[in-house]
């Protein structure tokens, strides 16, 4: 929806995103050329590629790029200053842009050059910066979470690390009826509670 919307104003736009975690190493099998693809099925039209994630082609493919056009860049983890918010890497990404817009709920927390550094940049320049409908959406729907008015009231949380996830279950466990850990977390609470989870992932 935020990418159609855009659209709609008649903007050029430039994606990025990640896939997996090359740690900075290119990865074939985690390269975003399969998602332009895809995305070109669901906006119904073509998404254009760029299989590098800085230097003269990306330059180049998003100064073609024209309104009401779309243009995806490869996968941003492939540059291993992506998630140490390196401030060139930064730089280099704003540079393409007059504005930013945030839809990667998943990713909002980490400090990362793709989610951090250039909004950061883009607003020292007073360029526009926004979240997407998606990451409006889940907002929302964290505010009934923190202010729950209907009883019962039930959590169910997945994912894989514990750490990241055990100040929220502590800020839930005190607003919730019952909370249910799934997904590869379920692990960690399994083998705190005496039982064998062979070799699946604890922390």
């Amino acid at each position: 929806p935020t990418i159609k919307y855009l659209l709609e104003q008649n903007c050029a736009v430039i994606l990025c995103s990640h896939l997996g975690r090359p740690k900075g190493q290119v990865v074939p099998e985690m390269s975003l050329a399969p998602v332009a693809k895809e995305l070109s099925k669901l906006l119904g039209q073509e998404v254009k590629f760029c299989p590098v994630t800085h230097g003269e082609e990306l330059k180049e493919a998003v100064e073609s790029l024209h309104d009401g056009e779309v243009l995806l860049m490869q996968n941003t983890r492939y540059e291993k200053g992506e998630s140490k918010n390196d401030p060139e890497l930064s730089k280099i990404w704003a540079s393409l842009a007059d504005a930013f817009v945030m839809d990667a709920f998943g990713s909002a927390h980490r400090a990362h050059c793709s989610t951090y550094g250039v909004p950061e940049l883009l607003k020292a320049e007073g360029k526009p910066t926004a979240v997407g409908y998606l990451v409006e959406k889940e907002v929302v729907s964290l505010g009934k979470v923190v202010n729950p008015t209907d009883r019962p009231y039930l959590a169910i949380l997945g994912g894989l690390k514990v750490s990241d996830k055990i100040k929220v279950i502590d800020s839930l466990l005190k607003k919730c009826d019952k909370v249910i850990i799934c997904g590869a977390m379920s692990y960690t609470f399994l083998k705190a509670l005496g039982h064998t989870v062979g070799t699946s992932p604890v922390e």
